[in-house]
């Protein structure tokens, strides 16, 4: 009898988890994708909204020789808080794997992972996700991982990809107003030239000309698109153009990055305003006003 209950238990579950489609998982997925975005951005707020008002957090901790303590957190507040507070190092979770098992209103995701502190690995180890779907989408309302920094394996990605992500880093950073990561997205004798002829300058007199506007919310919102990368021979410089969407219109910004003993950095960037061939006449008329 035991046998035949636990065959219809399996049978249960086989042929319920066979009908999750693939929009049920990805939708599923989306608030776990959103957290690991928010905490890449340092965004309280975004990763907020991952969460169920209830949301409780739970780390395995595991000592030579002794038995696993499960520590469980007081809410979510000195996560979203250690989350937004700026930091030097980009908060880096790298998913390798979601295995996802969905029955009507719950979701349980599975997903190992890496933990970087920029580009330096700090642990590694596997994620267990509880999740609710709710008015407002699915939502995380448990969370248990363990974290090792033995056996850890190095997530290789290529050079684009982290610079791709630099850059769109740097620009939520102003987007933001977070100085820090702006600014230290930088080499100490990096150069910024504005669109107008005397903006020209070093980071930190750039830091010091924004600092009126790094207090606000939004110091300033560009918006890239259509990024093409360059790399030199030795894979050790990057020139770079995008397309900017900004409150002055459409904008270029151009640029190099170095490869430095802390990753990645922004040596140069150049931003000008495009104006079309034919209101270039109109364009220097509106130049000769003084």
């Amino acid at each position: 009898m035991k046998i035949f209950q636990c065959l219809l238990i399996v049978l249960f579950f086989s042929t319920a988890l066979q009908g999750q489609s693939k929009e049920q998982i990805t939708a599923a997925k989306a608030p776990i994708i959103l957290m690991f975005d928010a905490m890449r951005a340092g965004d309280s707020s975004m990763l907020r909204a991952a969460f169920h008002k209830d949301i409780i957090l739970q780390t395995i901790i595991e000592k030579e020789g002794e038995e696993p303590i499960v520590r469980t957190s007081e809410g979510p507040e000195n996560f979203l808080q250690a989350v937004g507070t700026p930091h030097d190092e980009v908060y880096d979770e790298r998913i390798h794997a979601y295995e996802v098992n969905i029955n009507g209103p719950l979701a349980t995701i599975w997903t190992p992972y890496t933990f970087y502190l920029g580009e330096k690995l700090s642990h590694c180890g596997v994620n267990a996700f509880q999740l609710v779907e709710t008015a407002d989408g699915w939502k995380i309302t448990h969370i248990i991982d363990t974290r090792s920094k033995e056996g850890c394996t190095e997530e290789k990605r290529e050079p684009a990809v982290i610079i791709n992500e630099l850059l769109d880093n740097w620009h939520k950073a102003a987007a933001n107003a977070d100085a820090d990561a702006f600014f230290g997205s930088m080499t100490e004798d990096g150069i910024y030239l504005g669109t107008d002829a005397t903006e020209r300058w070093l980071r930190d007199e750039l830091r010091s000309w924004a600092a009126a506007a790094f207090e606000r919310e939004t110091a300033w919102d560009f918006k890239p698109s259509k990024r093409e990368l360059y790399f030199s021979a030795d894979g050790n410089t990057v020139w770079f153009e995008e397309l900017l969407d900004t409150w002055m219109g459409t904008c270029r910004g151009s640029g190099v990055l170095t490869l430095t003993n802390d990753g990645w950095k922004i040596r140069h960037y150049d931003l000008a305003i495009m104006v079309p061939n034919e209101k270039v006449e109109a364009f220097k008329e509106i130049m000769k006003q003084p």
